[in-house]
């Protein structure tokens, strides 16, 4: 299984999409929480452009694949991966 740890910088699937010399689609890894209802493991992340917004979408759905059906022009493997700033 993938891992990532707290503050490692990853990249949306969509930045190929953008201007690479741009912050946009790029997430600071804030750390797994638990849902308080369901105990379904909840990836936060805090986004590194505009309002730096913080996030959180089902652990399972961040480790995903990229749904290269939708959106074939897409290099990216998973809809998350480690960024080389």
């Amino acid at each position: 299984m993938r891992i990532f740890n707290k503050g490692d910088v990853v990249r949306h699937f969509k930045r190929e999409t953008v201007d690479a010399s741009s912050m946009t689609y790029l997430y600071e890894i804030v750390g797994v929480a638990t849902h308080s209802e369901t105990d379904e493991d909840m990836m936060v992340y805090r986004a590194l452009y505009g309002a730096k917004k913080m996030y959180v979408r089902p652990l399972k759905m961040f480790l995903e694949e990229v749904d290269h059906e939708k959106y074939p022009s897409i290099k990216q493997k998973y809809r998350f991966e480690k960024d080389h700033m």
